[in-house]
């Protein structure tokens, strides 16, 4: 039989129903794989007593024809995820004891539905970066290889464990989140499917917030289609979150296979940006050819404030993350770094408790809020996020049904090579996926090719408010025309 832990989704639970395997067999499986590949540092911490006891109860389920729709599927945690009485830390020193006594609204959802734990995995601290480079944990390094070379590459990031750990047969999900682009961008650098969805779709609820207004859950997966199983757990409204919204979850699962044929598909002018790479160009046109290939029209369309966004978001971003971070005090819960007064105890623990990206954030974030910058600053960048939004709506109002664009300006790059000096270079990455969040839209990228290196490349698709089927039935389009791509075991 084919080893059990490259199983998808959508397999192993034809699998586990038709009592071929166990649960407990595809969770010991996924352990011991994990075991092997610590080297990749995908996990923080691993749950082994946890995912037993669960895969236990989901056989008896399974026995007793009381399956849920994820019973007995192993999966990841970001660390970003509260876990009731399983360590949360947000891959952060000011976090490194905090065990949460509650359980995040999105886990909790999966947990109904008979998924199992395996572990929490790495991340940025606090969600900020685009390499998984800022934890406190050290570094994620991806499961793929350039060709000819064994230097050690990034997965992406802020969600880079969590990438890894799918791409590598770690899990065969996990949750990510996305602010700027924390879902996307490590699917496209790792091989797989990474959804963003609608602002509102997943409850924010028992998530350690990082940006509240642009911070969304979603689900990293090997298929389009899993992608689609697990977002229907993950979603739904949650009445301890404000901004959640009181909506009907569909069938996303019913939307794979599903004729794209008369879809009207945008092609933004402003994506096609200056000094990007050829071989991002050429796979740009293949997915185009690929949709029209499927009956899709392609039209090209204008974002003209696109080019604003990327500066526009290192504004609101930080700004929100100085409010959000400011409860890390050393008062009520995590770090705690005596001082001579109370004073010195705040800054002697926010000093050793956030790491350097973390603390240049928050630093930015706070002067762009203060007095005498606030509307020279972050008022100004609400008003331009504003404008982003606007330019999305008029181009869904002339029947545009969902826009392809690249989902990074390259493929993945080396770990310590971007950002040393300059943090901007590493802040590029997200050129692409920051409209998304700043619009509150659903965003899917797809892995499409691998580079001139072998390394993946992924196409993104961006969809109506709410309209994640369209992402997922045109998704499986390119995915079936590309074909998948696996790494080659080497850890």
């Amino acid at each position: 039989m084919t080893d059990i832990t490259s199983l998808t989704i959508a397999a192993a639970r034809d699998a586990l129903k038709k009592k071929t395997i166990s649960a407990r067999e595809l969770a010991d499986a996924h352990l011991s794989a994990m075991e092997r590949a610590r080297s990749l540092n995908a996990y923080v911490l691993e749950t082994p007593d946890v995912a037993r006891t669960m895969a236990a109860r989901s056989d008896k389920r399974i026995a007793a024809g009381e399956a849920g729709p994820l019973e007995g599927i192993p999966i990841g945690v970001k660390d970003l995820f509260c876990t009731k009485d399983v360590r949360t830390t947000a891959c952060s020193h000011i976090l490194h004891n905090f065990v949460p006594a509650y359980e995040s609204t999105v886990t909790a959802q999966l947990w109904r539905d008979g998924a199992v734990m395996l572990g929490k995995t790495n991340n940025d601290e606090f969600a900020m970066g685009s390499s998984n480079e800022t934890s406190y944990f050290g570094p994620v390094t991806s499961p793929w290889h350039r060709k000819g070379s064994n230097t050690p590459l990034v997965p992406g990031g802020s969600s880079g464990g969590s990438a890894a750990a799918v791409a590598a047969n770690l899990c065969l999900a996990a949750t990510g989140t996305d602010t700027g682009g924390s879902i996307r961008q490590p699917a496209a650098f790792t091989g797989i499917a990474g959804l963003k969805p609608t602002y509102g779709r997943c409850s924010r609820w028992g998530i350690v917030a990082f940006a509240s207004s642009l911070d969304q859950a979603g689900p990293f997966t090997r298929t389009v289609r899993d992608g689609a199983i697990l977002l229907r757990s993950m979603a739904g409204h949650d009445p301890k979150d404000t901004t959640s919204v009181d909506r009907p979850v569909p069938d996303y699962e019913a939307a794979i296979g599903r004729s794209v044929k008369g879809m009207r598909i945008g092609i933004p002018k402003e994506y096609r940006v200056d000094g990007m790479a050829a071989e991002i160009e050429k796979l740009w046109e293949q997915g185009i050819a690929w949709l029209k290939a499927a009956g899709a029209e392609i039209v090209e369309i204008s974002l003209p404030h696109t080019k604003y966004a990327l500066p526009a978001y290192y504004i609101v971003a930080p700004a929100e993350a100085s409010s959000n971070l400011a409860r890390y005090d050393g008062v009520r819960y995590g770090l705690r770094e005596p001082g001579r007064d109370i004073i010195g105890m705040y800054e002697n623990t926010r000093a050793r408790g956030f790491g350097k990206e973390v603390r240049r954030r928050v630093m930015i974030g706070t002067y762009v809020l203060s007095a005498g910058y606030y509307d020279a600053y972050y008022l100004r960048a609400q008003k331009v996020r504003t404008l982003i939004k606007r330019d999305f709506e008029e181009v869904f109002a002339r029947g545009v049904q969902a826009i392809l664009t690249p989902a990074t300006p390259t493929a993945a790059f080396g770990i310590g090579e971007k950002g040393g000096v300059d943090p901007i270079e590493m802040y590029l990455n997200d050129v692409f996926t920051v409209t998304v969040n700043m619009a509150g839209l659903p965003g899917l990228a797809v892995p499409a090719g691998l580079s001139s290196e072998g390394l993946p490349l992924g196409l993104q698709l961006i969809g109506r408010p709410f309209d994640e089927e369209t992402l997922f039935s045109l998704g499986e389009v390119i995915e079936q025309a590309a074909g998948r791509f696996a790494p080659e075991t080497w850890w």
